[in-house]
């Protein structure tokens, strides 16, 4: 994806502030972030947020981590709060914990992370959940969720207690399989949750169907991983146009394109796209700013998208 979305960069077709007059970039930023409502509290917050899945999990050393310094200080600074991190993510949690720290915001972010096991049960959710802690060099977590359904019930009294405890602020369960999806609506049906987390784009719908209603039914939020469909969507556009239409919703890149598509839903509370450069984050922070397109407008990308 990197690749790909890097040369529709260079041809101009893809960062909306690459090819805005410096005055329009500017307003552009200058607009306050959509927020939606986290259903089981009121609690808002921006539709847009960093996923750290590959781009930070395999830092080795400080040059590496520069970039990913100023991609967090810019999206904070723009208004940015949802990081969402995983154990199972290799350096991931730790380094956004170091660069959290240094930059002073932990207090205006919400840190979203996981227990993600196999085997162990309790005792060893219990030391993966400590070390996340560490990690991310924090006493609260904001959302911590049984990853990919791991020992669900187990783990899920787990973060429960850490909830009364007050050390956990939302309990969570996720997927990125859609081979998970039959036992995941089961899971959605018989607990009582602050949040779901699925795979879904513009090119992979399938949690449309069921999982994301029921979760509006079900009072539940939803963040959505892998909104680029793990790069397929920006090879399928690229040397292509935006196509004048997408004006109608504020529209200035194939990024926004995809995003706006994704958070127009309305039962899906943020998606959480990949960021390592301060450039996607300007990029993909304008899908949270304008007019989002409305049922009719979306139907209209799914056509696009599939003709393609």
């Amino acid at each position: 994806m990197e690749l790909s979305r890097r040369n529709i960069i260079k041809a101009g077709l893809a960062v909306g502030a690459s090819f805005m007059l410096p005055s329009e970039s500017l307003r552009a930023q200058s607009q306050p972030l959509i927020t939606k409502k986290i259903p089981s509290s009121g609690e808002a917050m921006p539709i847009v947020g960093i996923g750290t899945a590959r781009r930070y999990e395999d830092v080795k050393n400080d040059g590496e981590k520069v970039p990913l310094r100023e991609t967090i200080r810019q999206f904070q600074a723009l208004g940015g709060k949802v990081i969402d991190s995983s154990p199972s993510y290799g350096t991931a949690e730790a380094v956004v914990g170091e660069l959290v720290d240094g930059l002073k915001i932990r207090d205006s972010l919400f840190l979203a992370t996981k227990v993600s096991l196999r085997t162990g049960g309790r005792d060893e959710g219990v030391r993966q959940i400590e070390a996340s802690f560490k990690r991310l060099r924090t006493d609260k977590i904001d959302l911590l969720a049984v990853h990919n359904l791991l020992d669900t019930d187990t783990q899920l009294k787990t973060i429960r207690d850490l909830k009364a405890a007050g050390r956990v602020r939302y309990v969570g369960i996720t997927t990125s399989f859609d081979n998970q999806y039959a036992a995941f609506e089961q899971v959605m049906k018989k607990e009582t949750l602050d949040f779901m987390q699925v795979d879904y784009a513009l090119d992979n719908r399938d949690a449309g169907d069921r999982l994301i209603p029921l979760a509006g039914d079900r009072g539940m939020g939803v963040m959505i991983n892998l909104p680029f469909g793990r790069g397929r969507l920006f090879n399928a556009v690229q040397g292509k146009k935006l196509p004048e239409w997408a004006s109608e919703f504020d529209c200035a890149s194939w990024a926004q394109f995809f995003l706006k598509y994704i958070v127009s839903h309305p039962s899906i509370t943020c998606a959480v796209p990949g960021m390592a450069r301060p450039e996607y984050v300007v990029d993909n922070l304008g899908a949270a700013r304008g007019r989002l397109p409305d049922a009719a407008m979306r139907k209209r990308m799914e056509q696009f998208i599939d003709s393609l």
